[in-house]
């Protein structure tokens, strides 16, 4: 994340991602996949980590072997081909507003307090030395003598898909394949996302 400034002369936070190029790898069409989408590659890798599978998946696209692949519904403006190359400069403009999926960042075991918000149980005062983020009472008596599924309980957070709605695309430049959107988007640095219109 960094902020830039608007004409106004406001300080806006925004986040840089560099969005491509991504090659087309396969075209895919009602009649022969019951559905037509557009399956995108992103990111280089060696050839000696890709399995032979994919080394002729990319071949017949006629490009070096990528390291994400992604499928998007066929709505794009302007038809693509086996092999083309999508930028970013074509996609979008400034002023579009688009959608950012990503994994969201992991942050282990944590207790109910950090993962649900709960409030502790009571203060220090109450007859109670240990118990300040813990959950506290969590089922009824001798009915139905268990926890019921689905309560919010400490665990694993973080690492789900998230997508963010409506960000604000501030500035695209297409000779770096940057793309500046407002605010904070899922994922740590250097993960991958998926940018919709």
């Amino acid at each position: 994340m960094t902020s830039v400034f608007s004409a106004e002369g406001k300080n806006i936070p925004c986040t840089v991602i560099e969005a491509g190029p991504c090659v087309v790898t396969q075209v895919k069409n009602a009649e022969v996949d019951g559905y037509s989408a557009l399956q995108l590659a992103y990111d280089e890798k060696k050839e000696k980590q890709t399995s032979n599978s994919l080394l002729g998946h990319f071949k017949k696209a006629n490009t070096t072997p990528k390291r994400k692949l992604a499928e998007f519904g066929n709505d794009f403006v302007k038809e693509y081909l086996l092999g083309d190359v999508v930028t970013v400069g074509e996609l979008f403009e400034e002023g579009d507003w688009v959608d950012v999926t990503g994994i969201s960042k992991g942050k282990g075991f944590q207790g109910v307090v950090k993962r649900h918000g709960f409030g502790g149980v009571g203060g220090q005062t109450h007859g109670q030395h240990n118990r300040q983020r813990h959950p506290g009472s969590m089922g009824a008596s001798s009915y139905p003598s268990r926890v019921f599924k689905g309560k919010r309980l400490a665990g694993r957070m973080g690492g789900d898909q998230v997508k963010v709605l409506n960000l604000k695309v501030l500035k695209v430049i297409p000779e770096n394949n940057l793309l500046l959107v407002k605010g904070s988007i899922p994922g740590a640095k250097g993960s991958y996302l998926i940018i919709e219109e």
